[in-house]
């Protein structure tokens, strides 16, 4: 439904111009010091991924004499596209694709890590409820994820296989995120699925599903991964990380002082610098929506200790591509910039 995959990624980032913040000025040949700065996110309304909107509301990436032009995609998927085809110079999106781009041939490391919880929840509609009490009743069922391949798809995956259930004995549907996958619940074209919020939010108050399995806290996912799941981060190709450290080392710095912002400020403080249009819901539930998943975010930028082994482990329980493959994690992230921080 949502798989942009057949578009040029060139025609994709076009097209997404349109949902695009933008300073007015620089040049995408990027010196390291002046320049424009394009980084595509998973979803900008997410609040997995609200450091990227809040650094720009903030002012922070101004600050730094840095000029970022915010794209957004409904999946992480197409967003990891468009940075291998070079229409962007970074993602914020989840951790994980790393792993699976170093398999593929491409070296991709994060940055700034946003978090140290996943921020997914596994809900599912009241209709399907009393027949999935856990995943081990996956099996046969449609399930909605953001896009094919994508964190949420992956994640899906890990807990059906670690609960006994083999990825071809479900359906994984591409339903996006927000109205869209609100929509496949409410008609039953989904049982449930992987999101966050402030869809989460919604679909609680409007008392379309329930909660399954919830991991927008550090307990929470590790409960159900088994320890520290890093996943919204900025991540960028190293080797223009490696020629751009004095671009990179700004976004850092404005990044790291936005995580600092948010730990000490509420909710309801930090909602009312977001896009009014963010929260749907109204603005109660919008401050809700982020209030629970706050527990996901690291203060400082930096990778959680065993957070990448984690990764590792359930990418390999259900991903042929890296079952059998060498992954080189300390070449996945780079705590260079964010140390240098603040």
């Amino acid at each position: 439904m949502h798989r942009h995959l057949g578009i040029p990624a060139a025609a994709l980032a076009a097209t997404l111009a349109l949902g695009t913040l933008t300073a007015c000025g620089g040049d995408s040949s990027d010196s390291g010091s002046g320049g424009k700065v394009k980084i595509m996110v998973g979803g900008l309304d997410k609040v997995i991924y609200m450091p990227a909107m809040l650094t720009q509301k903030l002012g922070y990436f101004q600050d730094e004499g840095v000029d970022v032009e915010l794209l957004t995609e409904p999946a992480g998927v197409q967003a990891t596209t468009s940075l291998v085809s070079g229409d962007v110079q970074g993602v914020v999106g989840f951790y994980d694709h790393t792993l699976d781009l170093q398999v593929k041939g491409k070296q991709v490391e994060s940055v700034v890590q946003f978090s140290h919880a996943s921020g997914e929840v596994e809900v599912v509609s009241n209709k399907a409820a009393a027949g999935i009490t856990s995943p081990k009743d996956f099996k046969g069922k449609k399930l909605g994820v953001t896009g094919l391949g994508s964190s949420t798809d992956f994640l899906t995956k890990y807990l059906a296989v670690n609960d006994g259930v083999q990825t071809e004995e479900f359906t994984s549907v591409a339903v996006g995120a927000g109205q869209t996958f609100i929509s496949a619940l409410q008609q039953g074209s989904i049982d449930g699925g992987m999101t966050t919020d402030p869809t989460v939010a919604q679909i609680l108050d409007k008392k379309l599903g329930k909660v399954l399995i919830d991991m927008r806290t550090p307990e929470g996912s590790k409960a159900a991964l088994g320890g520290p799941y890093p996943s919204s981060s900025l991540y960028m190709n190293t080797d223009w990380v490696n020629g751009h450290k004095e671009t990179v080392q700004k976004l850092a710095n404005a990044f790291v002082k936005t995580l600092r912002w948010m730990s000490t400020h509420s909710p309801e403080e930090i909602a009312a610098k977001m896009p009014a249009d963010y929260a749907q819901g109204g603005k109660e539930l919008y401050a809700q929506s982020i209030r629970s998943t706050l527990p996901m975010f690291t203060t400082d930028g930096v990778m959680p200790a065993d957070g990448p082994e984690t990764v590792e482990r359930v990418l390999k329980a259900f991903n042929p591509n890296l079952q059998n493959a060498t992954v080189d994690l300390s070449k996945t992230f780079t705590t260079e910039f964010v140390k240098k921080a603040g």
